[in-house]
């Protein structure tokens, strides 16, 4: 298994809560890049990487891989509440702080308290929140703003927690793997593809949204990403609850398959939270089954 690294990161906390076994060994890719690279080249059986924050949105590292790269799917996710904390070496005083590092995302997350509280404080821009913790504690700075699993990390002491500016942010990571298998249904599931447009035309996007409506399937996410192949040409990333093994779910990709150049497929997966999927009557499996008995009664047997 691998992880977005340094050790001490959401990205490692998010593992142990999904799987705490293959957290005692797992490897910390210095990068998205690099973890999904050694999945691909079977070095992994595994990668968990950050997709979405609820303050900042898609991480674009991530999607623009998926999208780009040779196929991976998706096998799982886990939701992982962001808490800041402020950590230094034992012994500083919150009086002492006067250079602190962090990644510029934590700091986008933590600016209002710095700028109350430590106003006279320089804020240097790090990798990732758990370097910015190795360096606090190798006295390149004072204090950085990390996880607090940084701080049991790395020997620091934790001066102020839960410092973010918007408390209750959520990351969401997922769990990566070689295409090939496929999670069961559970009832709380969720699909996730990539539309690639056949050519650009007016109601391109509406062709899309309507394979999906017309058979009741709700979608939560829809992002439009530049395919990096030329100027213009973009692709939309969807994520539809359901499962492809639920008819309505699957004629709906079939449908999208039909008017897109192509749909790359990366996964049907359980939710993070554990959430039924809520089916209209008439796009259940009982209603696509009885459907189809009547459409074969026409022909006679």
């Amino acid at each position: 298994m691998g992880y977005l690294g340094p050790a001490g990161t959401f990205c490692e906390a998010g593992l142990r809560r999904l799987d705490p076994e293959a957290a005692a060994t797992a490897w910390p890719a210095p990068n998205v890049a690099a973890a999904l690279e050694a999945l691909r080249e079977g070095r992994l059986e595994a990668a968990l990487v950050p997709f979405e924050n609820s303050v900042e949105g898609s991480v674009s590292a991530t999607l623009d891989e998926l999208i780009r790269g040779t196929p991976l799917v998706i096998t799982g996710e886990v939701h992982v509440e962001v808490e800041f904390a402020l950590m230094a070496r034992p012994g500083t005083a919150l009086a002492d702080v006067r250079r602190i590092a962090t990644h510029p995302v934590a700091h986008a997350q933590t600016r209002d308290w710095v700028s109350a509280r430590l106003p006279e404080a320089e804020v240097i821009p790090e990798s990732s929140t758990a370097r910015a913790a190795v360096l606090v504690a190798a006295e390149v700075y004072d204090a950085a703003i990390a996880a607090p699993l940084a701080a049991e990390r790395h020997g620091l002491d934790i001066l102020v927690g839960g410092i973010a500016d918007r408390p209750g942010a959520v990351t969401r990571f997922i769990r990566l793997a070689r295409p090939g298998h496929i999670p069961p249904p559970t009832g709380a599931d969720v699909t996730t593809v990539v539309a690639y447009l056949r050519r650009n035309h007016a109601g391109a996007l509406l062709e899309l949204l309507n394979q999906f409506a017309m058979r009741g399937v709700d979608l939560v996410r829809l992002e439009s990403r530049p395919t990096g192949e030329a100027l213009g040409q973009y692709c939309f990333a969807i994520e539809a609850l359901g499962h492809v093994s639920e008819p309505r779910v699957a004629e709906a990709l079939s449908g999208l398959r039909r008017v897109c150049a192509d749909v790359r497929f990366l996964g049907s997966y359980p939710r993070a939270d554990g959430t039924p999927t809520r089916v209209p009557d008439e796009a259940t499996s009982t209603a696509y089954l009885d459907s189809r008995e009547w459409l074969e009664s026409l022909t006679g047997p």
